[in-house]
């Protein structure tokens, strides 16, 4: 149903961390304009863990409104409480969100099975398109591929974004589930292979900063066409790394504001980048010619 360069939005944020809306437009113009094909609301680079449930519904509702129909809205409504997650799915459906992305359950730790039955009640409680996303080297929890095979039986569950930046990983997930479900990177630095591999695009963390970019990179790896996607993704390859210099979102929030699309806010515990990493980042732009 998604396929291509789909960017993982920063939250745009006064310096007091209240919600910028106002930017929040501009960005998501930013992204029309570029082509991404996608926009990811309310993630882990969208500062999920801080918006109380309010905020949070609030931001979906904003981001589906200005974008009007023109790109898909993919609501982030996960949540280590399965009530609060079928809440937030709910609540991203009502808004009229084109599909949900819900992270695995963090810090508690659930079994495989525990992985199996919360995402099964969220798909049951809330029929809208629901996209699994696992990352362990944030939540703690690793979401083995067999588990995703039996979620994958599940109607409104149609893909999974998988962090792992393993690409064997990967790998076994699109053998194991054929096309029942789509696969997405979850991982700049190695989307292009996982892409030519066969998943279906990259939910991305770059493309906030090079969104046209990326768009042409995995359009060309969706292609086929590797020699063209090499070409395009290999000035990003410093931004695939820099902007982990710090954990996300602190080194991409930095950047917009060096390329003068937000303000300088982000929430509480995360802070504003580390003066001794500006000079990566800002090269990691100017490499990408973006700067």
């Amino acid at each position: 149903m998604f396929h291509g360069s789909m960017v993982a939005l920063v939250t745009p944020m006064y310096e007091d961390g209240r919600l910028d809306f106002e930017s929040l437009d501009r960005l998501i113009e930013f992204h029309v304009e570029n082509k991404t094909d996608a926009i990811i609301a309310v993630g882990t680079t969208g500062e999920s863990a801080t918006l109380d449930e309010e905020e949070h519904c609030a931001t979906i509702k904003r981001t589906v409104k200005t974008a009007a129909g023109r790109i898909p809205v993919i609501a982030g409504t996960g949540s280590n409480s399965t009530k609060e997650a079928i809440n937030l799915t709910r609540c991203a459906m009502e808004a009229g969100a084109d599909a949900c992305l819900l992270v695995t359950p963090y810090y508690n730790k659930p079994t495989q099975e525990g992985l199996y039955l919360h995402y099964r009640a969220v798909a049951e409680a809330v029929g809208i398109p629901q996209i699994l996303y696992n990352v362990p080297g944030r939540t703690a929890v690793d979401m083995l591929p067999e588990t995703v095979a039996r979620l994958a039986e599940l109607p409104n569950i149609i893909g999974i974004k998988e962090a792992t930046g393993n690409l064997e990983r990967a790998k076994k997930i699109l053998e194991l589930c054929g096309d029942k479900i789509d696969v997405y990177s979850g991982d700049d630095a190695t989307a292009m292979d996982l892409i030519l591999s066969g998943a279906k695009g990259d939910i991305s963390v770059t493309a906030n900063v090079a969104p046209r970019a990326m768009h042409d990179m995995c359009a060309a790896a969706l292609q086929g066409d590797k020699a063209r996607a090499q070409r395009i993704n290999e000035p990003l390859m410093s931004l695939h790394k820099n902007l982990f210099l710090e954990a996300n979102p602190i080194p991409v929030k930095w950047a917009l504001y060096e390329m003068g699309l937000i303000r300088s806010g982000i929430r509480l515990p995360m802070t504003v980048l580390s003066e001794q990493h500006h000079e990566a980042v800002r090269q990691a732009l100017k490499q990408a010619n973006i700067l």
